[in-house]
């Protein structure tokens, strides 16, 4: 991934709202799935932004432009979370969105079966505690190279909720000094003033790893829930800083 400058396409869409053009962010509904609608009435927060309703049985995705793996436990989480959803029909089509560069986002069990699937590499295993987690955590930004976080700030602390009992990030040595040399690593679990430690680590990742993307930064995988702070109703709104940040990096401002 090489850097660059941000132009007028990147900024924040909730700058120009009235500058966009539509855009279709497509949200997968897998047997379990429960983060979908929270997905989609995220995305109706967002400027001239239309979400998609696609089932695990399509075959494809619509021709939308963003397309989102939602929270949830997939098929029951049997076998493993995310390992059963990874051989639903529209899979096929997801792979094939991704391959055309178009953003791909995997969002707690969504990141979960892209794991699976190989269109990101590591694996989410069992909490260190082996109990299930529902709190507030804070993450730094790590790079702002990504579709998710272009309109972040390196070094930046985000407020997000976590809700799962596979979340703890784990790659072998090889892929984790990969994953650090090519700036993979999108975000790290870390203290209120961004200090990054065992102390501030809910479920034991492997290096405080919250999310990471794939060498061309369009596919995201993340296990806190940015779509849960969206409205000032909601607490906070951090997680717009993640999601606006997808719209600024599709250049969709009309110039």
């Amino acid at each position: 991934m090489t850097n660059g400058h941000k132009t007028a396409l990147s900024l924040s869409i909730s700058n120009k709202p009235s500058y966009l053009r539509p855009m279709k962010w497509g949200i997968v509904t897998f047997p379990g799935s429960n983060c979908d609608q929270d997905m989609a009435d995220a995305v109706r927060l967002l400027p001239n932004a239309q979400p998609i309703r696609l089932w695990h049985k399509d075959t494809d995705t619509q021709n939308v432009e963003v397309l989102v793996l939602p929270g949830g436990f997939s098929y029951g989480d049997y076998l493993r979370s995310g390992a059963i959803a990874r051989f639903s029909p529209i899979m096929q089509a997801v792979e094939r969105h991704a391959a055309s560069g178009r953003p791909l986002i995997g969002i707690c069990n969504g990141f979960q079966v892209l794991v699976e699937a190989g269109l990101l590499p590591g694996a989410l295993l069992h909490n260190t505690q082996r109990q299930f987690i529902c709190s507030d955590v804070h993450v730094r930004v790590e790079q702002t190279q990504s579709v998710l976080t272009h309109n972040a700030a390196v070094g930046q602390v985000l407020r997000l909720p976590i809700a799962h009992g596979e979340g703890r990030y784990f790659a072998p040595d090889d892929t984790l000094k990969r994953l650090e040399n090519q700036g993979q690593i999108l975000l790290r679990y870390c203290s209120a003033q961004g200090l990054v430690n065992e102390a501030h680590n809910p479920n034991g990742s492997t290096n405080n790893i919250a999310g990471i993307c794939n060498e061309a930064g369009n596919i995201c995988g993340l296990m806190p829930h940015p779509e849960r702070v969206m409205h000032p109703n909601m607490g906070h709104t951090d997680g717009r800083t993640l999601l606006e940040s997808v719209a600024g990096r599709l250049n969709l401002l009309e110039v």
